[in-house]
This record gives C-alpha cells, structure tokens and sequence, in this order.
C-alpha cells in the first residue's frame, strides 16, 4: 500500500518578521475615527471584509466550531448499539421477549 500512496506536499505558511501589529492597528483606528468625522470619504463595501464576522460574533457557533462535526455522541451509539443488539436477538431466536 505504500508504494501507490501519495503524500499531500507541506502547506505553505509564511509569517512576516518586519510588522508591527500594534502600529498597523493605530492606523486602523486612525482610519476609522476620520472617517466618523467626515474628514475622509465613506470606505466602500468590501464583501470580503464580512467574511468570519458571524461566527466571532456568537459563543454557541464558536464552540461549536472549535468541537468539531461530531453529530453522534456516545449516548446515541450507545443507544444504536443495543437497538442492533435486540434485533439480532430477534432473528438468532426468533422472539421478541428475553
């Protein structure tokens, strides 16, 4: 099997060394509050910078995100599983009962 699997290349991941995120974060306030004052033009609609915004906004879809899709809980298999059990039971006897 290892001889016709192949791997997935390394994903790139480039981390900028020269930026100052608190300066870049006082421009953007900057930015904002002239805007608020009319001192500069209304920004225009950007569709990209709605991206994300609903999820950060509630805890419940946050949770949700960071737990993962795992729509079966251990309560659910459990319950399958002996629902799976009495059926078998069913057909090796061929009774309902116990």
């Amino acid at each position: 099997m290892g001889m016709f699997s192949m791997r997935k290349p390394r994903g790139f991941h480039h981390e900028y060394i020269y930026v100052d995120e608190r300066k870049e974060k006082l421009e953007k306030i900057k930015e904002n509050a002239k805007r608020e004052l009319g001192m500069l033009p209304p920004k225009a609609f950007n569709p990209e910078d709605i991206r994300g915004k609903f999820v950060e906004g509630t805890t419940h879809l946050k949770r949700k995100k960071a737990r993962g899709n795992s729509s079966w809980s251990y309560g659910k298999l459990l319950i399958a599983i002996l629902i799976l059990l009495y059926v078998m039971h069913y057909l090796v006897t061929g009774e309902w009962t116990f």
